[in-house]
């Protein structure tokens, strides 16, 4: 895996995580607060959309995750 899939992964297991402790609905309820970690979570991608500049993207790469294509690159040549 590459260093964008495992971004991938981290953002939608934060949102999903902090939905279920957030959601009055959950059976896991614990606080509404957890909702601004969604919201976070949400500006973050939003930012790095934007500016290119993704902390975690650092972090892994100096851990030595391969950067790779991107997540819809066949890899083939076009």
């Amino acid at each position: 895996m590459n260093v964008e899939r495992y971004i991938r992964i981290m953002a939608g297991l934060v949102v999903m995580l902090s939905l279920a402790v957030g959601y009055h609905g959950s059976p896991i309820f614990v606080s509404e607060w957890f909702l601004a970690l969604t919201a976070f979570a949400g500006f973050n991608l939003f930012q790095s959309g934007i500016t290119g500049f993704c902390p975690p993207a650092g972090l892994l790469k100096k851990l030595g995750v391969p950067e790779g294509g991107g997540a819809c690159s066949t890899g083939k040549a076009r």
